[in-house]
């Protein structure tokens, strides 16, 4: 895979694992918890069981339980980083972290969670960069999903272009792609996806008679 001109094995965990024992203190990918608590609070409950993917040495988990989240799991591929945030939050018990590869949670029973954040492993995974036309395709590949669409400026007051709320939800064509010409001119933003099971799409499988339990 590459990135930059230079190629890494973001897959695997040898190079997490190197990348964690060189770390100096937490870092947290794209956005911090304080200027994304406000999309949370939209779509979370604190009182439900929250899985954190590919979470690093971030902070977002212990922020989410200062402010009133009662069970968050994170799970990194990298065993260094497990261990180290294991000692660091051993006292924390709505806090647990597990050594998984995101890419085979079968430890994990089915609706183990009433949520799932992911900040920077898709990416990590994918090395896919830029507007959403290729990520929305692949997230409604999976049928069963309403995705909606919100941005965030990369850095609070980064740019002059007209901010985009972020609780409110980017517009898409009827087709379901989308159009950056919506947020105006340059903008300096991510774009976070959240998908929502939609039950209506489950039942309209169900009639027409594939399996929806073979993909959850």
């Amino acid at each position: 895979m590459t990135l930059g001109g230079s190629t890494h094995a973001y897959g695997e965990p040898t190079y997490w694992d190197r990348r964690y024992r060189q770390a100096e203190g937490a870092f947290d990918w794209y956005q911090k918890y304080k200027a994304l608590s406000p999309l949370l609070d939209l779509y979370l409950r604190r009182d439900r069981p929250v899985l954190l993917v590919g979470c690093g040495n971030s902070t977002l988990g212990e922020e989410m339980v200062e402010d009133g989240y009662v069970d968050v799991v994170n799970v990194d591929i990298s065993s260094v980083v497990i261990e180290a945030m294991q000692k660091k939050y051993h006292d924390v018990c709505q806090l647990k972290y597990v050594r998984m590869d995101v890419r085979d949670m079968s430890e994990f029973e089915s609706e183990s969670f009433d949520a799932v954040v992911d900040k920077g492993t898709l990416d990590s995974l994918m090395i896919t960069y830029g507007d959403p036309s290729f990520r929305l395709d692949l997230l409604r590949g999976t049928c069963l999903w309403t995705v909606n669409l919100h941005v965030i400026d990369r850095m609070e007051n980064s740019s002059e272009h007209q901010s985009w709320e972020l609780t409110r939800t980017v517009p898409l064509n009827e087709d379901g792609s989308f159009s950056l010409s919506v947020l105006g001119p340059n903008p300096e933003i991510h774009y976070i996806y959240v998908c929502v099971k939609d039950a209506s799409l489950k039942q309209k499988l169900r009639e027409n008679g594939v399996d929806v339990n073979a993909q959850n």
